[in-house]
């Protein structure tokens, strides 16, 4: 029994990793064993088994656990604090956090408390009550729990399910006192195994299994969560001060603080998805992996300078919002320094050349306010009338660095709302990254280019020993645009970037993309794979057949429903309605569902016909059931006596007896009965 407990809390490996759940949930399970046999050496102390299990098992795991809390091995204040929160709360961090998890105490020590506990209220069961299939049953809820935080499939389910079945059938083989039920082991092993196979391997929905984590999100310590956009203008004006400095394994072109994907018209915005970064994230696929060690010396927080795909974070606790890449610390540190690895993604040139954008980027297509109608116009005239692909967002970033400028000198403007954009693009033409970064993305969306702006500082060509030092003159905004296949592409409308000749993986391709463009004058619209053509060249071709096809699968799907689900409703009803008849009405209403029912069996009523003949034409069970409920009927109705209560509920309970009778009929006719909606329409007359 304790085995299966133990492999229970081992299915948390995903969450955790497998050293970090095996050690604690071991010392857990040997020390319940190690209670478990004193009080069978020892009878007197058998009343206080569970209290004994519970306390030696939370030392246990002070001492595996939380053993840099303790003094000298001794637990402290500060051991019961951190043994009260991994139960409170290290369930809700785990949650919170990104996978596998950081195996801290206030996270981790909720599983190996789950398994303290199973363990405690199996044993009691297993050696009070001398019931083991109930004593593996709160096993059986901490693998419940497991599967909630992260499902198992494939291989590892089947393997995992093989591990206690073995251990349940030992249990219940080993039952004390009784015989061994054979019956009852290889029904449960069948049972665990067949259950895994069908779930690691079958996947009926199409779609990934629902996790508790996946609505869960970290908040935030802090109430104001300042925007880098806005510190553009200031940072500008004041070039010199340091704001971090790094030291990396390969050129870095650019380093983020806040990815912006909502406007309304006056301010930009980002809705941040933040989670506890864990020991390691995904990287990207056929990515280089790259490191560098940061040292923050003049940015407030909680932003942290990152990278788009960040695999890992040493030298602090951030939180990270997977989706945009960004790092916050939070509450915010003095002067932190760090590890930051993450994947670059290695993108040929020709595979941008002529991709499609993803229009299905979330935050791509977002809103954009009260657009003034002069902008939609130039948005056109910008992209020359191409199509939204990534050759038309070259298009958009050349227009823009062709056209206009990047301010200098004392008086820069600042803002980024509308008023400033449509002055920038309509009158001065001068601005700085703030307005090129976004009025791009504002105009990308306008001509169907899912795009979103992101904040943050480009590479720095001071060097200082092994570092380079990043200033408030490198400050740089920057649109993205996301393109089918590849991601999120940064451009640099400003040009600036390229200034640097740091330019790396995708900044590199890109570049040579860039370099590729053809001419505007030689600009064509790009074809498209064959077998698809506009939407707008002929929209009865295009989308009349989709959608009339899509009509009738509706209706053939809404009609499929009201028959599964209307017909059995609608009966289901109709018998309230009868039943909840008094007097005379309430024997005819008996009499109706009973006739009713039998219609829907196959038996060829007619009206007029009176419940002997039907009696006559039932099959054997039914028969007895009319012909009492027929003596009613002839007493409610010719007696001229009043119909009572007892007559009506009589009159039902052989309407009770026919449905008993009924439901021996093999299940194709109970079905068919069921589903049949010919018994809702008024019997036919007869002939």
């Amino acid at each position: 029994m304790l085995g299966s407990a133990a492999v229970a809390g081992l299915l948390f490996t995903p969450v955790f990793g497998f050293t970090a759940v095996l050690v604690p949930v071991l010392v857990v399970v040997a020390l319940a064993y190690a209670c478990a046999e004193l009080c069978a050496r020892w009878p007197k102390a058998a009343p206080y088994r569970p209290l004994l299990v519970l306390a030696v098992g939370i030392l246990g795991l002070a001492e595996a656990v939380a053993f840099p809390t303790t003094l000298a091995g001794l637990p402290t204040g500060e051991t019961l604090a951190v043994l009260a929160r991994g139960a409170t709360e290290g369930w809700l961090l785990t949650l919170q956090s990104t996978w596998p998890a950081r195996p801290v105490p206030e996270q981790l020590l909720f599983v190996p408390l789950a398994v303290l506990l199973a363990s405690t209220v199996g044993l009691e069961v297993l050696l009070r009550l001398r019931k083991p299939l109930l004593a593996l049953l709160p096993g059986v809820l901490v693998a419940a729990l497991s599967q909630a935080y992260q499902p198992l499939s494939g291989p590892v389910a089947v393997g995992a399910a093989v591990l206690y079945a073995g251990a349940g059938a030992l249990t219940l083989w080993s039952r004390p006192g009784g015989s061994k039920p054979a019956w009852l082991v290889v029904v449960t092993v069948a049972g665990l195994l067949a259950g895994a196979a069908a779930l690691g391997a079958l996947d009926p929905a199409g779609r990934d299994p629902v996790r508790l984590t996946d609505r869960q999100i970290a908040p935030l310590a802090q109430h104001g969560l300042g925007n880098p956009l806005d510190e553009v203008g200031d940072r500008l004006a004041r070039p010199g001060p340091e704001v971090f400095r790094y030291r990396s394994d390969a050129p870095v072109d650019r380093w983020r603080l806040a990815v912006l994907d909502g406007f309304d018209g006056a301010n930009w915005s980002t809705d941040l998805r933040l989670r506890r970064l864990g020991e390691r994230l995904d990287s990207a696929s056929g990515g280089t992996t790259r490191t560098a060690d940061v040292r923050v010396t003049g940015l407030p927080g909680p932003w942290l300078p990152s990278q788009p795909v960040p695999t890992g974070v040493t030298g602090v606790d951030p939180l990270v919002d997977q989706t945009a890449g960004a790092l916050l610390l939070d509450p915010p540190g003095r002067d932190p320094r760090y590890r930051l690895t993450w994947s670059s993604p290695d993108v040929d040139a020709a595979r941008l050349e002529g991709a499609e954008v993803d229009a299905k980027a979330e935050g791509g297509l977002g809103e954009l306010g009260q657009v003034p109608p002069d902008v939609e116009q130039l948005a056109r005239d910008a992209v020359r009338g191409l199509r939204p692909t990534f050759q038309s967002a070259l298009q958009l970033e050349r227009f823009l660095s062709t056209h206009y400028q990047v301010a200098v000198g004392a008086e820069l403007p600042t803002g980024h709302g509308w008023p400033q954009l449509r002055r920038f693009l309509l009158d001065t033409r001068r601005g700085t990254s703030e307005q090129f970064a976004a009025a791009y993305v504002a105009l990308a969306r306008l001509t169907g280019i899912p795009a979103r702006l992101v904040a943050g500082f480009g590479g720095s060509s001071e060097v200082d020993g092994d570092f380079r030092v990043v200033r408030n003159r490198d400050v740089l905004a920057w649109p993205e645009v996301a393109v089918a296949g590849v991601g999120w592409v940064p451009l640099d409308p400003t040009a600036a970037a390229a200034k640097t000749g740091q330019q790396t993986g995708l900044a590199k391709a890109t570049a040579l993309a860039r370099r590729q463009l053809p001419p505007e004058q030689s600009l064509q619209p790009p074809q498209l794979p064959p077998g698809h053509q506009e939407a707008d060249d002929d929209p009865v071709a295009t989308g009349g057949s989709l959608r009339w096809d899509l009509v009738a699968a509706i209706a053939v799907g809404a009609l499929l429903v009201c028959w599964l689900w209307g017909v059995p409703l609608a009966k289901g009803i109709r018998t309230r309605r009868r039943r909840r008849s008094a007097g005379a009405d309430g024997v005819l209403g008996a009499w109706a569902e009973a006739r009713d029912r039998l219609r829907a069996d196959g038996v060829p009523y007619r009206v007029g016909m009176t419940p002997r003949d039907l009696a006559e034409l039932a099959g054997e069970g039914t028969k007895e059931p009319i012909t009492r409920l027929g003596k009613v009927l002839d007493m409610a109705l010719w007696s001229g006596v009043p119909v009572t209560e007892g007559a009506v509920r009589r009159a039902w309970q052989e309407v009770g007896e026919l449905r008993r009778s009924l439901a021996t009929r093999p299940w194709t006719t109970r079905l068919r009965s069921a589903l049949d909606p010919r018994t809702l329409l008024p019997p036919a007359r007869r002939r």
